[in-house]
């Protein structure tokens, strides 16, 4: 069943590659693009806002030390907060994501993607590494309540070859499908709260029961 083109969903991606070009934000585009295409061919607006880490990785340290995101990443993690879902890609260093990927998701409020549907996939020069995915970027997603997809894609060098026996298109392709069919799932259809009304509602309890002095540090450590 189609959406009405009056329906937008907005999916915001992390790249948290360190080159220019780097594989991190080729596998990146590549989920984008396939994500776009579904959400179109349903007859929805899909919107892609991608984000790239290295960027900001200035901005992102500096709030680890001090605790303050200036104007330039409270204005990125508005655009995370705004998102109706999330695509992650890092590279792989020493079995597990890189320091700038993690550094990110530190810097955020830990319930901000607190149902949020989050696709993500890593890269790296072996397909060794390919275990970093269930063994440590899943748990850092599970630990946040994001709604993670089933299938999470890795790509190493032989992947790009088209040499591996699980091909790389096939695993976006399924990724993607995952993630567009909660995009546009029976459940948002039918109106039931989403991660932005779920987060909506918490910060209203939140806020009629903290006092004001506690209000105030929260909005300064924002």
């Amino acid at each position: 069943m189609k959406q009405g083109v009056d329906v937008q969903r907005t999916v915001v991606v992390i790249s948290a590659g360190l080159g220019v070009p780097s594989s991190t934000r080729m596998l990146a585009d590549q989920l984008a693009a396939e994500v776009r295409s579904r959400v179109s061919a349903a007859g929805a607006e899909p919107v892609i806002d991608v984000i790239d880490l290295r960027d900001y990785a200035t901005d992102i340290a500096n709030n680890m030390v001090t605790g303050y995101a200036g104007p330039t990443l409270a204005e990125v993690i508005a655009r995370v907060e705004a998102a109706d879902a999330m695509i992650a890609v890092t590279p792989t260093f020493s079995a597990s994501y890189s320091g700038l990927f993690k550094s990110f998701f530190d810097i955020l409020d830990p319930k901000l993607l607190d149902g949020m549907p989050v696709l993500f996939g890593a890269t790296g020069g072996s397909s060794r590494h390919s275990l970093v995915l269930d063994m440590a970027i899943r748990p850092l997603f599970s630990y946040l309540r994001a709604n993670t997809m089933p299938t999470a894609i890795y790509a190493s060098p032989e992947d790009w070859g088209g040499s591996g026996t699980d091909p790389l298109e096939q695993r976006i392709g399924r990724g993607a499908a995952e993630l567009v069919a909660v995009l546009l799932g029976e459940e948002h259809r039918a109106g039931n709260p989403d991660h932005k009304a779920k987060r909506a509602q918490r910060q209203m309890s939140e806020a009629s029961s903290l006092p004001f002095e506690e209000l105030l540090a929260q909005t300064q450590r924002r």
